[in-house]
C-alpha cells in the first residue's frame, strides 16, 4: 500500500467539477489499495510522512505548490508536478527554447526585448509572421495575458503593459482555428485526448474579459486520435520531462503546432475524463511506482 497526498487549495475544490475530479483520485487510490489524503497549506509538515504527492493547484515558482515539489524531491518522494516543470513551463520562452531545440513544430515565434518595443520593430514582425501577431506575457496562465495586436501602436501598447511582469515579450505567428487540441501525457503515454472548441467570435480558450467564459471540452479517446498529433504532443512533453502534462496543439491544413507544454494541466469531472476515464488510476498508479498503465479503471 501506497501513501499518496493530493496537495490542494480551498480555491480549487469550490470548483465542483474540479471537486469531484479530486474524489475520482481519492477513489482511484482506494480501489487500487491506497491511501490518499489531501493537504493544505497549512498541513505541509505532514508531507514527509507520505510516499508520493499530486499537487491539484496553480503552478508558479512563487507559489506554495512549488515548496511542495521542491520538498518532495530532496525527500525522495514521486510529485507530480516536479520543479525542474514548473520553473519550464511557467516561463514561456524557456519552454518554447526547449521545443525549439528538440525540433517540435510551433508557430514562428521571436523574443522581443524592452529596448526593441517600439513602431519599427512591429512594422518588421508583421511583414515576417503576418497580421494580427498574438503578445504573450512569459509567465501568463489560463489565457491572460495573451492577445492579438494588428497594428503598431497596438503592439507597443500591450508588449509595454506585459514588460511591468519580464523583461522580454513572446511574440508569434497567429494560427486562427475553432479550436485547440489539448493532449495530456504521462511519462512518455498518452491519458487523454480533447478539443477546446472555444466560444463562438473567439481565438482562444478563456476570454477573461468576457465573463470568463470557457471553451466547450469535447473529448477524443485516445485509441482514436491523429498518431500524428499524439506524436507532435509526446515529442512536446518529451522535449520539456516525464511528468504529467497538457500539451496544446493548433491543427492548420493537416499539421500540427504545439502551443504550449503546461505542467499541472486542467483534469476537471466530465471533461478532460469524457472518453478516458481510466486517466485517474493511470495517475495514481504512477505516484504509487507502478506501470501508468497498470491501475484498474474508476468507477463513478
Amino acid at each position: 500500500m501506497a501513501r499518496l497526498a493530493i496537495f490542494t487549495e480551498r480555491s480549487t475544490i469550490r470548483s465542483s467539477v474540479e471537486l469531484t475530479a479530486l474524489a475520482n483520485f481519492r477513489l482511484a487510490a482506494f480501489e487500487a489499495g491506497h491511501q490518499l489524503d489531501f493537504l493544505f497549506r497549512g498541513e505541509l509538515d505532514y508531507l514527509e510522512r507520505y510516499d508520493a504527492v499530486l499537487i491539484r493547484a496553480p503552478t508558479d515558482p512563487r507559489n506554495a505548490s512549488y515548496v511542495v515539489a521542491r520538498r518532495a524531491e530532496i525527500a525522495g518522494m514521486r510529485v507530480l508536478d516536479q520543479a525542474d516543470s514548473i520553473r519550464i513551463c511557467c516561463d514561456k520562452i524557456a519552454m518554447y527554447a526547449h521545443l525549439t531545440a528538440a525540433g517540435v513544430p510551433i508557430p514562428e515565434t521571436r523574443f522581443v526585448d524592452a529596448d526593441d518595443v517600439h513602431a519599427a520593430t512591429a512594422r518588421d514582425l508583421f511583414e515576417r509572421l503576418g497580421v494580427p501577431l498574438v503578445l504573450k506575457a512569459p509567465n501568463s496562465s489560463f489565457s491572460a495575458y495573451v492577445e492579438k495586436v494588428a497594428d503598431e501602436a497596438s503592439f507597443v501598447r500591450v508588449a509595454r503593459r506585459f514588460l511591468r511582469r519580464a523583461d522580454r515579450v513572446v511574440v508569434q505567428q497567429y494560427m486562427p482555428s475553432e479550436f485547440d487540441w489539448r493532449v495530456v501525457t504521462l511519462d512518455g503515454e498518452v491519458l487523454a485526448v480533447v478539443r477546446y472548441v472555444f466560444v463562438p467570435d473567439r481565438w482562444k480558450v478563456m476570454e477573461r474579459g468576457d465573463h470568463g467564459e470557457w471553451a466547450r471540452v469535447e473529448a477524443v479517446p485516445r485509441g482514436a486520435a491523429d498518431p500524428t498529433l499524439l506524436k507532435v504532443a509526446l515529442d512536446a512533453a518529451g522535449a520539456i520531462g516525464r511528468p504529467l502534462y497538457g500539451v496544446d496543439v493548433k491543427e492548420v491544413g493537416g499539421a500540427y503546432y504545439v502551443i504550449e507544454v503546461n505542467d499541472n494541466p486542467t483534469i476537471a469531472a466530465g471533461e478532460e475524463d469524457q472518453a478516458d476515464p481510466d486517466l485517474y488510476a493511470r495517475i495514481v498508479a504512477y505516484l504509487a511506482g507502478e506501470a501508468a498503465a497498470g491501475g484498474p479503471t474508476t468507477t463513478r
